[in-house]
């Protein structure tokens, strides 16, 4: 029996030149030029488009989803875990997540403009397929794969420095980060030095501990918090000197 033979990625002259220029104007705008096009051009390509053009043999973007899907979590969480020294991997957990999930994702997509260039069948094109959730995160992906596979880990990494990481810095994932992590942030904004927390107080019985944690930024108090625990203080005082941050930034 005659082995079937696998469509191989297209060629750049196998797609039409509408679809070309299209990609060059992509490659300008975002400051990176592919060495091999026809990656590109897999990463923009919907299994709709290639179930209406089966004698070119195109191929989908599917696997490159799946391996931009890994790159870019390793990416994340090399960013993640040199930022966020103090964070535990719990938290680092949850952070990557909220960053790499289909609706962050769709948002980086949006903001390049993904949607103008995939490669879609009609019937795809006509019940909204350009602007659908899950199809614009999977084409985020799979440019990261495909820019992987084109160039290494370096340019992926860079690529993410512009698009991804500065949301991070500018606390666009705070709202599932603990107190202490969003202090911490806001903090690094300012590169005004090291937090310091300290316990102050202790009180109660043994059996029902009260502790008053303080927590200071170069001399300067920024807040006091009360807890069953240490790490409950410590939150607490942390949410306290963030509104206090906060306000002196509105003033």
């Amino acid at each position: 029996m005659a082995m079937k033979k696998k469509p191989n990625p297209q060629k750049p002259g196998s797609i039409k030149e509408s679809a070309r220029l299209a990609f060059e104007q992509l490659q300008k705008e975002l400051n990176i030029e592919f060495k091999n096009p026809a990656l590109l051009y897999q990463a923009f390509t919907h299994s709709s488009y290639v179930n209406e053009h089966r004698r070119r043999h195109y191929t989908d973007n599917e696997r490159l989803e799946f391996l931009g899907d890994a790159v870019l979590e390793l990416s994340v969480s090399h960013f993640l875990y040199a930022k966020y020294p103090e964070m535990s991997e719990g938290e680092l957990t949850k952070l990557r997540a909220a960053i790499v999930c289909e609706p962050s994702l769709v948002l980086f997509a949006n903001e390049l403009n993904f949607g103008k260039y995939i490669l879609l069948g009609k019937g795809e094109e006509q019940t909204g397929g350009r602007t659908r959730p899950a199809l614009l995160a999977d084409v985020f992906e799979s440019y990261i794969g495909a820019l992987y596979l084109d160039q290494g880990m370096e340019p992926v990494v860079k690529f993410l420095e512009v698009v991804l990481f500065p949301k991070v810095g500018t606390g666009a994932f705070s709202h599932v980060m603990d107190y202490k992590s969003q202090l911490q942030e806001l903090v690094q904004q300012k590169n005004n030095g090291a937090l310091i927390y300290e316990i102050i107080d202790e009180k109660g019985p043994a059996h029902s501990r009260i502790f008053v944690t303080r927590v200071s930024l170069a001399d300067q108090e920024l807040g006091i918090g009360n807890g069953r625990s240490k790490k409950e203080a410590e939150q607490q005082a942390a949410q306290l000197a963030i509104q206090k941050l906060q306000e002196a930034m509105e003033d």
